[in-house]
């Protein structure tokens, strides 16, 4: 909205060329959405406290987790509201990519608050069926393929980490290759969010990682610099993930352990779309394997868990997903936060390596 207020009369106040400049309004977005989620989040939190709407602990989870039910959730209501009157105010939406990116955002936010809706405040376990949730994601996420295929905002081509080229050209079959990437993600940041502050420090630190690579592909020096594709209006994505970022923080504050709220559905879900949507824009699918391990990591374990169980009826972790086992080890909760935390920075800084060796 400054963007396209204030830019405009820069020529009558020369400061409002500021506004021009992604890296300032990514910095400003960074601080507003800070700001916004933790005045936010703490009436959230006590509105959330006055009509009783707490997190529903399973009766097979780990016994430390007994003492959390009725923790308010849902705090991806603030986060998430935070980040979309962040962009309203310095996002620029002319973007196709930003627009689309946004898109998946907020039907992907939806999805998780009817399923926390129903379990939250409807006191119904079951929520949103599995098949309805991934109709729901893989529906959203094939429009905005196609969009961005139809329209060529992004190429078909494939790019894979150490090598310069593309390796192969998917056509119009990358479109369900876009998806693919898109819900995979959404389900598996979703699978991750199951101990105070565990999931948003890796969204956080993919945000960091996926904002550099954004703002590099939308800018025609760097990409040809570091041999990466050029994609027209994706440098706009930065100020999203500076949002986030930002957003994530407020929420860190209150998610820290011991947590005062949970993400909820509503956060991870639509989080985790958020951040494959980008990669997929970025053209980053393969690198944000590396970047998102921690979510890769988790959402395996649940598969590996499952199909071993099964078929041989054997199981291979005390309990998925794997931030559980560590628990059932004897690992304190926060020891596996940070660790994982670690963990994900290596493998960012890694990913970002990858960028000089092509």
């Amino acid at each position: 909205m400054l963007y396209h207020l204030l830019y405009p009369l820069s020529h009558i106040v020369r400061s409002f060329n500021l506004f021009k400049y992604i890296t300032f309004r990514s910095f400003l977005a960074f601080l507003l959405a800070t700001i916004i989620s933790v005045f936010w989040g703490k009436a959230f939190i006590g509105y959330m406290k006055r009509m009783q709407f707490g997190q529903i602990i399973r009766d097979d989870g780990p016994e430390s987790h007994f003492k959390k039910k009725g923790t308010p959730t849902m705090g991806g209501v603030f986060m998430l509201g935070s980040i979309f009157a962040t962009i309203l105010i310095c996002g620029n939406f002319i973007s196709i990519p930003l627009q689309v990116t946004m898109g998946v955002t907020f039907s992907y936010f939806l999805l998780g608050f009817r399923d926390d809706y129903l379990k939250v405040l409807k006191k119904d376990t079951k929520g949103v069926s599995a098949k309805g949730k991934l109709l729901w994601q893989f529906l959203t996420a094939l429009v905005a393929m196609f969009v961005v295929v139809h329209f060529k905002v992004i190429n078909t081509e494939l790019y894979l980490p150490f090598i310069k080229n593309p390796v192969i050209d998917l056509g119009y079959g990358y479109i369900f290759f876009g998806a693919f990437v898109i819900v995979g993600f959404s389900n598996a940041v979703n699978l991750t969010d199951g101990l105070d502050g565990l999931a948003i420090g890796p969204i956080m630190i993919s945000a960091v990682t996926l904002g550099f690579l954004t703002y590099v592909t939308g800018h025609k020096e760097f990409s040809q610099y570091l041999y990466i594709p050029y994609i027209e209006g994706i440098g706009e994505i930065t100020v999203l993930t500076s949002a986030i970022i930002g957003a994530g923080i407020g929420f860190l504050w209150y998610n820290s352990y011991p947590a005062q709220i949970f993400m909820g559905d509503v956060g991870s879900l639509s989080l985790g779309g958020t951040l494959g949507t980008i990669a997929v824009l970025a053209k980053s699918e393969f690198l944000f394997v590396l970047i998102g391990g921690i979510f890769v990591i988790e959402a395996l374990s649940v598969v590996i868990q499952v199909a071993s169980f099964k078929t041989r009826g054997v199981r291979v972790f005390k309990m998925a997903p794997i931030h559980h086992h560590f628990e059932k080890l004897g690992w304190p909760e926060t020891k596996v936060t940070v660790r994982f935390w670690i963990i994900s920075v290596c493998l960012a800084i890694l990913a970002l390596s990858t960028l000089k060796t092509r």
